[in-house]
């Protein structure tokens, strides 16, 4: 160790340990398998213990109090950063929406569930420029009323209360949203390696935005939707319409929703490029101690109210900024536009002849009126036919359109908490919305003991029913909290007919499970985890254990109507290393997209090692395959997975195909086949350390209790009545 110190010019501190000038294991081997992603959200990092209970600090709240204090905050914190118009509606707003809007359907990642914006990336991305000053201004209120509200939560209600006190009857609030507290570094936000970096870079063919890359949803790096500018920074309304229409399906929102969205954001408040972009300092992430975690800092001018650089476009969309009317509409749709410049030098559109009452004021000097704008995003609802015409139907209907607009807000503030059971407070709405996955409840008192004996009667094998039970759980996704067992909707469209699902084999169960259900009175869903339940405790029971697997009644059957089938497409799954099964060939590996999956799922590492060790033995691989199943007794709830894989009298040896032969060192007999999710198991140090857990001679109990528990835990996932 002394030797090391002197090397180091006398520094106790091993470099490179904690801090970004050291190589990480990935940095050396970068083709190794990243672990990281199960390892996010460690308890260790979470400062209030693992006895803390949101939802019990939840009812200690006055909420009643903390939206009076909300309201306060708007016009009467002054003193030491102005706000435009002397109303902090238009930055709160900003907040909220950016906060929610980086959510994306395809993986569920991002939104405002769990408070993400307070960290890196997010925190310091330009789109976020001086967010880092709202945050600062709801400090005040999280130190009043600190663990009784979430930062996740607080920052959506602040941009919801916003909007009621600009004049918007609103469509509800659910508190609910539980913080995170280190990033999500693991997200992936994009391949790029510059911020704003031009976005063909993400694109197939850039002028087909359906080819951007999936499961991103932005058209840049460090963007949350569209650059306000036009396609790379190039103006032209209707190219952007078409960039526009593309991020916001990809959030789930449909034409309507996409255009109330635009026109009641921009109803409010203003964009700021009045200065220097390039003098800015540097993001919050980049920034000196001495900055103490804000960024941008302005050195020119006061950098505050009409003094301030964001985006770099300059003025407000309409005549009154902190009033919530159809002003966005008539100036858009009022005057003729042409393209300017912001004194930032961003592209934007004025109006040509505007009459001088129609101008908004000076967002620091209510004496002095300023030049309106619209966003090449803004020109598109004028100059796309289709947002075109849904904004004329607005402009017919004001109330229409506040009433859209208040639902549209509500679903993008509200996409990622999951069902409507999971939202607490006075203003939860009492209606169901379909893109809430909404599931009655089901029944819990129906016989158990005697379904399952029916279902262990009924000639259905241990695979068909592990499999059917797995597939309708393995939709579940921790980041959106949507899918999952309970709802039974794999007997539904679209998923009824996913390839993974094995239509046929799916067909011929459901045609047992269903009529059980229907004579002892239960749920399909429950009947189905109780029929992957009795499979696994007779394979136990093969393995020589007699266990019961935990089982919680009460599942509900969804409808069709109560099934949004489009936005369940993005959940049918593209590979399933649990089951063995790749729908086609992809660039990212069958092990990584199996991480991928894994973490949605909630699962750590090594209930993952578990989980797959125990599904090889019981014969639930997709099509029958026998890739893995490393035994003579498949069936059996044994190790000899683990066993197998870690027999030195065996040799591995890569085939044809991309699969791989087990072959007996002395005899070059060949004894099982592999494809890589399985080899990774042996291959991977990490893996291989829970893998020789599980393998030891004393590991057969230990395995048999822990696949059970992660068993449970995936069935159980989407159980939010019982967590």
């Amino acid at each position: 160790m002394d030797k090391r110190i002197e090397n180091s010019g006398g520094c106790p501190v091993m470099h490179g340990a904690i801090t970004e000038t050291g190589a990480t294991v990935m940095d050396w081997w970068p083709k190794s398998l990243n672990l990281d992603i199960l390892h996010q959200h460690d308890t260790k990092t979470n400062p209030l213990g693992k006895d803390f209970s949101y939802r019990e600090a939840l009812k200690t709240l006055d909420v009643e109090a903390l939206k009076k204090d909300m309201h306060a905050l708007m016009t009467q914190s002054q003193e030491w950063w102005p706000a435009d118009y002397g109303h902090y509606g238009g930055l709160m707003i900003r907040l909220a929406w950016h906060s929610a809007g980086s959510y994306r359907l395809a993986d569920g990642r991002g939104g405002g569930g769990a408070g993400n914006i307070r960290f890196a990336p997010l925190n310091s991305w330009p789109d976020n420029g001086n967010l880092d000053k709202a945050r600062r201004l709801l400090w005040p209120l999280k130190k009043k009323y600190g663990n009784a509200v979430s930062w996740a939560d607080l920052i959506i209600l602040a941009g919801t209360i916003a909007y009621e006190s600009m004049g918007l009857k609103t469509f509800g609030f659910g508190f609910g949203r539980e913080d995170i507290w280190h990033p999500e570094k693991d997200t992936y936000w994009g391949a790029e390696k510059e911020w704003l970096a031009p976005s063909d870079e993400r694109y197939s063919d850039v002028g087909k935005p359906d080819t951007m890359e999936n499961p991103l949803a932005a058209v840049q790096m460090g963007l949350i939707y569209v650059n306000p500018e036009g396609v790379n920074g190039q103006p032209d309304p209707l190219k952007t319409a078409a960039q526009v229409r593309e991020t916001f399906a990809r959030m789930a929102m449909n034409d309507e929703e996409t255009a109330a969205l635009t026109a009641g954001g921009h109803t409010v408040g203003k964009a700021h490029g009045n200065g220097d972009a390039g003098a800015l300092g540097a993001e919050p992430e980049a920034g000196g101690l001495e900055n103490q975690g804000f960024g941008w800092l302005n050195p020119n001018m006061s950098g505050k109210a009409s003094n301030a650089v964001t985006s770099g476009i300059e003025g407000a969309w309409t005549t009154h900024p902190t009033t919530f009317d159809m002003g966005y509409f008539d100036l858009l749709f009022g005057y003729e536009w042409e393209l300017t410049k912001s004194p930032a030098g961003a592209n934007q559109w004025q109006p040509v002849g505007i009459k001088e009452e129609h101008m908004p004021v000076d967002a620091s000097d209510p004496g002095v009126r300023r030049m309106p704008m619209m966003t090449d995003a803004d020109m598109a609802m004028k100059m796309d036919p289709a947002y075109n015409a849904i904004c004329q139907k607005f402009m017919a209907d004001p109330d229409y359109f506040k009433d859209t607009f208040a639902r549209a807000w509500f679903k993008l503030t509200h996409r990622d908490m999951g069902p409507r059971a999971r939202y607490v407070g006075p203003d939860v709405p009492a209606e169901d919305l379909i893109w809430q996955d909404p599931i009655p409840a089901g029944p819990d008192n129906y016989d158990i003991g005697a379904i399952k004996s029916k279902i262990a009667a009924s000639g259905l094998s241990i695979g068909d029913l592990v499999s059917t039970a797995w597939d309708s759980a393995r939709t579940f996704r921790g980041s959106d909290l949507r899918g999952g067992a309970n709802g039974a909707r794999i007997r539904l469209a679209p998923q009824k007919d996913w390839d993974g699902n094995e239509p046929k084999r799916l067909a011929k169960v459901l045609g047992v499970l269903e009529p059980i259900a229907a004579q002892y009175g239960a749920s399909v869903a429950d009947v189905i985890v109780l029929g992957g339940n009795v499979g696994i405790e007779k394979a136990a029971k093969a393995a020589g254990h007699d266990i019961t697997v935990a089982f919680s009644p009460g599942r509900g059957d969804a409808t069709d109507d109560m099934t949004d089938a489009d936005s369940f497409d993005v959940l049918e799954p593209v590979a399933d290393g649990y089951r063995n099964w790749l729908k086609a060939n992809y660039v990212v590996s069958a092990e990584e997209l199996m991480l991928d999956h894994t973490q949605l799922l909630g699962l750590t590492a090594p209930e993952m090692t578990a989980l797959v060790g125990g599904m090889r033995m019981l014969g639930t691989n997709h099509g029958g395959s026998k890739h893995g199943v490393f035994t003579d007794f498949e069936g059996s709830l044994t190790n000899d997975f683990f066993v197998n894989l870690t027999d030195m009298g065996n040799k591995w040896v890569p085939v044809e195909g991309g699969t791989y032969e087990i072959r007996d060192r002395k005899t070059d007999k060949t004894k099982w086949t592999a494809t890589r999710v399985d080899l990774v198991f042996g291959s991977n140090s990490i893996l291989r350390a829970y893998s020789e857990v599980y393998a030891q001679d004393d590991g057969q109990e230990k395995f048999v209790n822990d696949f059970v528990a992660a068993w449970v835990k995936v069935m159980d996932a989407d159980r939010f009545d019982i967590a």
